[in-house]
């Protein structure tokens, strides 16, 4: 029983790594957002596996605002922007698909080989799961870092934000009243941020980062 709980929490956990290979592979924005929606419906099922292999009942709460905000409220509030923006298009890159690919797997196997070597007196489950999950927080950095388009930014910092959330669940949780206002941070970041993609496309009709670069004097 032990090692079915511990190879299905790795599954998960391993599941959501892969997820997010397959938002830095997309190179359209609805797509994308179909993909971080599964990305935030695999990490409900990774903090629910670990409430019920912890015993920790808080953590089904942490699965619900995961699921009910991030796999349901948020994506479809920025498939609206999107459509309202009228930027059904490419997600433009900084680098190609394939070297961003492969700064990503480099960036897993730092994750891992850092991890286990820092927590060495954890628990090999513990290890594993704040490995898979500093992996998941990479990547969000990476798909931030190479994307020029300000609506996939905000998507890798969601998905950063999943890491950040599997590593505390994986951690043997945390206070109920700081997964709620983690929530109620994330919804008023949110809320924020589609403020501000309006108020680009608002002042230079598009939301692609670039055009602050220009408006600085940086691109001539």
């Amino acid at each position: 029983m032990e090692r079915m709980a511990f190879d299905t929490a790795h599954l998960l956990a391993g599941g959501l790594v892969l997820v997010s290979f397959m938002m830095i592979y997309q190179d359209r924005l609805q797509a994308l957002l179909n993909t971080f929606t599964l990305h935030a419906v695999v990490l409900s099922g990774a903090v629910a596996w670990q409430a019920w292999t912890q015993a920790a009942g808080h953590l089904y709460v942490t699965a619900a605002i995961a699921l009910i905000f991030k796999a349901i409220i948020i994506p479809s509030a920025l498939t609206r922007i999107v459509q309202r923006l009228g930027i059904h298009r490419e997600v433009e890159q900084v680098v190609g698909t394939g070297l961003t690919m492969l700064t990503g797997m480099g960036l897993v196997a730092l994750s891992i080989v850092l991890m286990l070597h820092v927590t060495s007196k954890a628990t090999a489950f513990a290890r594993e799961d704040l490995a898979f999950a500093l992996s998941v927080v990479l990547l969000g950095l990476l798909m931030m870092v190479t994307r020029r388009n300000a609506v996939s930014q905000v998507v890798g910092f969601m998905s950063l934000e999943n890491g950040l959330i599997l590593a505390a669940a994986g951690a043997r949780g945390m206070p109920l009243v700081v997964e709620i206002s983690v929530a109620f941070s994330i919804l008023v970041a949110f809320i924020v941020i589609g403020i501000f993609l309006f108020r680009i496309r608002e002042r230079f009709d598009t939301v692609d980062v670039r055009a602050l670069d220009s408006f600085r004097g940086e691109r001539r």
